[in-house]
């Protein structure tokens, strides 16, 4: 099964690319790996519909590249800067409209689920979740970019928790 996570955002869409491979045999642990991980950036200077269809460009190249089965987004439920919410709901909208367009299923997962999914408690720090990243995908860095450590992070999550 490939997952493609998502960290939504206009300026930085991070996205990470992994296959889950189930293994049939009894006490043996399915594993996950990556397969692709990166950012999808946007100009400032771009119109605000530009930026948008470069992220809908973006996420559609990635569809028909990796063909998967569904979609993860982090759902941000809370936001300390207003003006931050409308962009990230845009960039959310297009993500939708990439996948239906696809009819590829999203599944999303607040932060407190994504922290307890990855290291096992809903308040991890932001570095720890890193790490484990790392450990989980047996990377051999951790990736340069917090969106695509965080996307990579979304799409383990729905490995973890609703894949079978």
């Amino acid at each position: 099964m490939i997952i493609i996570g998502i960290d939504p955002g206009v300026a930085k869409l991070g996205y990470g690319v992994v296959r889950k491979i189930h293994n049939p045999k009894p006490k043996t642990q399915n594993r996950v790996r990556c397969l692709d991980y990166g950012l999808i950036q946007t100009d400032p200077s771009f119109t605000d519909g530009e930026r948008l269809k470069k992220l809908y460009l973006g996420i559609s190249r990635l569809i028909n590249q990796y063909k998967p089965e569904v979609l993860a987004v982090e759902n941000i439920y809370f936001f300390k800067n207003l003006k931050t919410a409308f962009p990230v709901s845009q960039a959310k909208g297009v993500i939708l409209l990439a996948a239906a367009t696809k009819k590829i299923p999203v599944y999303e997962f607040t932060p407190p689920q994504i922290k307890m999914a990855i290291c096992g408690y809903g308040r991890a720090e932001k570095k720890q979740i890193q790490k484990m990243v790392k450990v989980l995908l047996n990377l051999k860095e951790i990736p340069r970019s917090d969106d695509a450590a965080d996307a990579l992070a979304v799409a383990l999550t729905f490995s973890f928790l609703k894949s079978p």
